[in-house]
């Protein structure tokens, strides 16, 4: 794919106006107004080295010599079950991939319970029989939690924030700064099948759907390609902001330029159908079950081999390669022989998904 690649000056979009004052709903979507929300309000306070690398977990070292890998999150997808999930699965499954994206072999969660006063006691048992369910795939125990109630009409029945901690195996050296210039870019599976499944459980589709989401534990994948390769560079779970926005973020945290090829990303006929019409682009709707695998090139196709023997791998491609130009900056080569600039998702496209 390597080609000589356009010139951005003035080519990008200008970001929409910012909303300093008060929080809005495109603050937790996951794209610019997320990040710019947290350079502005959290890092200048609790500034620290493994914080400010940007990953999906944060590498710690409590004894100077084995590495843990911790991350927390907050769900608050509506409506509570969707096709092919519920918020405890997601709880669940999103943690535990968080702390599988630095090589590690999650352990233990915590789970966090805000509970709506009203909230019919056999929904709250099905979420928790789902969590449970979902932990004995993964192979990893809760051992912690809390519960809160609030006031009917204070939450959205239920809410689960997780936190989770596992273990960084030997000889791996994973993060989003790790990228480097003629990697391989390689994606696990179909984008936005996780977005578009929840639209339509919301009924705001307009048509009938048969779309599951994809929100799956993929530390066993993980695994499998740690095994074939320790030499992978990045791995990111595209959930909120989409593919696009990942991808963006890897190259502004290795400060290299990423191309990918319209003809390889993999979309399932009815999510691009959803997305023609409601005016979505696949690239930034929301997954919970895929992964961005960053790697040398030689290293690729013995990698591709063993996701796809894998459960959730079946459907991995290359969908591109990292560039050295232009800096931090996506691009797409279309299927019309065009090259466009893929920026990060603005604000907000589909609120309350993860």
């Amino acid at each position: 794919m390597t080609e000589e690649l356009p010139n951005l000056e003035g080519a990008v979009c200008h970001p929409p106006l910012p909303h300093g004052e008060q929080i809005v709903m495109g603050h937790g979507a996951g794209g610019r107004m997320s990040h710019q929300l947290i350079q502005k309000a959290f890092l200048p306070a609790f500034r620290n080295p493994a914080l400010s690398a940007g990953n999906d977990a944060a590498l710690v070292m409590p004894d100077g010599r084995q590495r843990l890998s911790i991350s927390t999150d907050a769900h608050v997808v509506s409506p509570l079950f969707f096709p092919g999930g519920d918020i405890g699965r997601l709880a669940v499954c999103g943690t535990v991939n968080d702390v599988a994206m630095l090589g590690a072999k999650p352990l233990y969660l915590t789970a966090g319970f805000i509970l709506e006063e009203g909230l019919p006691m056999e929904t709250l048992q099905r979420v928790i029989e789902s969590m449970q369910a979902a932990a004995e795939e993964a192979g990893v125990q809760i051992v912690a939690g809390d519960t809160k109630v609030v006031q009917k009409g204070k939450a959205d029945g239920l809410y689960i924030a997780t936190a989770g901690v596992g273990v960084v195996r030997e000889g791996v050296d994973l993060g989003g700064a790790n990228a480097r210039a003629g990697d391989a870019v390689i994606l696990s599976g179909t984008i936005g099948d996780h977005g578009i499944a929840v639209l339509g459980a919301r009924g705001e589709l307009g048509f009938q759907s048969s779309i599951q989401s994809d929100v799956a534990p993929l530390n066993h994948l993980i695994e499998a390609m740690l095994d074939a390769s320790p030499n992978i560079h990045v791995l990111r779970d595209p959930t909120r902001g989409g593919l696009a926005t990942t991808l963006n973020e890897i190259a502004a945290q290795s400060n290299v330029g990423i191309l990918l090829d319209e003809r390889t990303l993999p979309v399932h006929p009815q999510v691009a159908a959803a997305c023609e019409m409601l005016g979505f682009d696949p690239l930034y709707i929301a997954n919970e079950g895929k992964v961005v695998c960053i790697l040398p090139r030689e290293e690729a196709e013995k990698v591709l081999a063993v996701m796809r023997n894998t459960r959730y791998g079946e459907g991995a491609v290359i969908i591109g390669e990292v560039t050295a130009e232009p800096k931090g900056r996506v691009l797409l080569k279309t299927a019309i022989g065009s090259t466009r600039v893929v920026d990060m998702l603005a604000g907000e496209m589909l609120p309350r998904i993860c």
